[in-house]
């Protein structure tokens, strides 16, 4: 294997800053199954309300396929005018109450993913990182109007613990996330995650909910003190959006009543776990074809 270390160059005044420290790592890819688009959102959410400067910069020139996915690029009348490339970065970052921790952020690495797992835990290594953050969200059939269930997930599964039900064992193709989580686990670093379970016909769209649950888990685990910011006011206002949306729907307020109630059965038995996509699938479709219907309407 090439030097993982050439996958990327380095500021050496920001990384000394960091000695003694043992900084938390927290790694939010794009790319990959994210219903609500948690990790770019989160990624994004931080570095907007918190201190930051970048302390890696990777090569993602190696880790990237453009013919997957392709740069936007802006042509004005006779000439290219604009391009939004990809970047991969690193940033040493400051939470509210001062305290330093390190946030990886950008497109998940299409290629050479052993090589880019070894320069990521050998910078966490050299740095003593504390832990391994991830986030995520995955589409369930769980009612918006009802608290964001969070599944963890840990290389230590005493960190892991009191989930909601919702599988027990499966086999998926994995995300780079994962296996860095997983190869963390091998040479004795801890990484722990939360999965967020977005209301599925939310999924292609934002939900700060789900946002602000992810969050305050990260805290919560890591000892920091990201702030919110201004997520659970919009969280409320999209409540408020989707509630008016929902009343002038035919059948979807029967099949939100039904989640609810099932839902609240769930917890009270103390139990978690939600019925199947498919029992709703398609007033929901529905649902989201009068959307996008009137989403149209208005451009």
């Amino acid at each position: 294997m090439i030097d993982p270390r050439l996958l990327y160059t380095f500021n050496p005044e920001v990384w000394s800053s960091l000695d003694g420290v043992r900084p938390v790592l927290i790694h939010l890819f794009e790319g990959y199954v994210d219903a609500a688009a948690i990790n770019r959102n989160l990624g994004a959410h931080i570095l907007q309300n918190c201190e930051h400067e970048i302390l890696a910069e990777f090569d993602h020139d190696q880790l990237h396929d453009y013919r997957s996915r392709r740069p936007q690029m802006v042509f004005d009348t006779n000439s290219w005018v604009s391009m939004k490339d990809f970047s991969l970065l690193l940033y040493k970052v400051i939470d509210a109450a001062g305290t330093p921790f390190l946030l990886l952020v950008g497109p998940e690495p299409d290629s050479q993913w052993r090589r880019m797992t070894q320069a990521v835990l050998g910078i966490a290594e050299r740095l003593h990182s504390a832990m391994l953050l991830t986030g995520s969200g995955v589409p369930m059939a769980v009612p918006h109007t009802r608290p964001t269930l969070v599944t963890s997930h840990s290389t230590d599964s005493k960190l892991a613990t009191g989930n909601p039900l919702w599988i027990d064992r499966v086999q998926i193709p994995g995300s780079f996330s994962a296996v860095l989580e997983f190869c963390a686990g091998q040479v004795g670093l801890t990484g722990l995650g939360f999965v967020a379970h977005v209301p599925h016909y939310l999924a292609q769209s934002t939900f700060p909910q789900a946002t602000a649950a992810v969050l305050r888990r990260m805290n919560e685990a890591a000892g920091l003190q990201i702030p919110l910011g201004d997520l659970d006011e919009e969280a409320e206002q999209q409540l408020a959006t989707i509630a008016a949306e929902v009343e002038e729907d035919a059948e979807f307020p029967a099949v939100l009543a039904a989640l609810e109630e099932q839902y609240d059965q769930l917890s009270e038995s103390g139990r978690t776990s939600v019925p199947t996509a498919d029992e709703i699938g398609a007033a929901v479709e529905q649902f989201l074809a009068e959307q996008d219907d009137s989403s149209n309407g208005q451009n």
